[in-house]
């Protein structure tokens, strides 16, 4: 039986993908479809997709499949091919990255979970069936220029701050599952006015949309293949982005650029900037915003007791995080923002 996992350190495999000479594409795609056995199928990706040097992040569950990945170019009709002989994946649309460097994954793993989106629903009367219309790049300018048309972002917090479509509402949450509720909450009272939701790649916006529907809203949009989608159909037909910034993307890249704008700025001295960044130190790894010259002063580190810490032996350094469980640490200034955006909204 072939091996169905990666037993490889994953420094080796950095290394080994930085050394590739030849070039990968960055895809991401999804979809809603019933899955009898989830880890039969996870199995059945696996044996295939590896045989294909594919590189990613896969997750497999009853409700469908979700998938960040990175394939050979040289790789890619075949593994089109394999793909499209699924048949509820034949024809998926692919988001191919905007602004890519094949440098974006370095191991393969697909994981079955309860859900491809945790969203927290336990209402037996929710349905994937009924969801939002699509709307495409043409179709969401269109809308945006409405006056009786809100633009809900269904990212997390730290997403929103490096890039979005103009005028858009925050759902200010660490997870998808605290923000369903919350849009819900928040767009109390605007239940006929045309509403759009979108997100990275279409995944986490287009169960939004069912949501939103569910609780009794009439006019409910998405927009198709998301932020990446969007990107590319614009500059395909010349159309002037609505999306200002950088899309924040879930591999190494942490980014991929849309439009010229910085609109966020460095978390340690407040100068333009949205590069996003792990701080250096292996008891820490703190998502937040860094500019060069906070890189530089700071080796890498978002603060001076993780600068310190770095530079002890390693040893000293092991002792230090043992025990640690730090789980997901992201620099929030989220929460602060809301207030003044809801009074904006409520006219105050």
């Amino acid at each position: 039986m072939p091996l169905l996992h990666n037993r490889v350190s994953n420094e080796e495999l950095k290394q080994l993908l930085m050394e590739e000479k030849d070039p990968r594409t960055t895809i991401s795609f999804y979809a809603y479809f019933v899955i009898q056995n989830p880890q039969e199928f996870r199995d059945f990706l696996y044996k295939n997709l590896n045989a294909l040097k594919v590189f990613g992040r896969i997750y497999v569950a009853k409700e469908g499949i979700n998938a960040q990945i990175s394939v050979p170019t040289i790789h890619l009709e075949k593994f089109k091919s394999f793909l499209y002989s699924i048949d509820p994946l034949d024809g998926l649309r692919l988001n191919i990255a905007v602004d890519d460097d094949g440098k974006s994954f370095w191991v393969l793993r697909i994981k079955v979970r309860e859900k491809i989106v945790a969203d927290g629903i336990d209402d037996p009367e929710f349905s994937m069936e009924n969801k939002g219309k699509y709307v495409n790049a043409s179709q969401m300018n269109q809308l945006l220029e409405k006056d009786d048309t809100i633009v809900i972002d269904m990212r997390n917090h730290y997403e929103y701050e490096v890039g979005h479509f103009e005028h858009a509402i925050e759902v200010p949450s660490d997870t998808f599952r605290e923000q369903l509720p919350m849009a819900v909450d928040m767009m109390k009272g605007n239940e006929e006015k045309n509403i759009i939701m979108y997100c990275t790649g279409g995944i986490r916006c287009e169960k939004a949309s069912a949501y939103m529907l569910h609780k009794g809203f009439k006019n409910v949009f998405h927009l198709e293949g998301g932020i990446i989608n969007y990107a590319r159909q614009a500059k395909e037909q010349d159309l002037e982005p609505k999306f200002i910034g950088k899309n924040f993307v879930f591999d190494n890249r942490l980014g991929e650029r849309i439009t010229d704008q910085v609109i966020a700025k460095c978390h340690q001295c407040g100068q333009p900037c949205d590069t996003h960044t792990n701080c250096f130190n292996d008891g820490c790894h703190l998502l937040f915003i860094q500019c060069s010259s906070c890189a530089e002063k700071f080796d890498g580190c978002c603060s001076q007791e993780c600068k310190d810490t770095v530079h002890l032996p390693l040893e000293r350094q092991r002792e230090l995080r043992q025990g640690l469980d730090n789980g997901q640490k992201i620099f929030n200034k989220s929460k602060q923002r809301l207030r003044p955006r809801l009074d904006e909204m409520n006219g105050l």
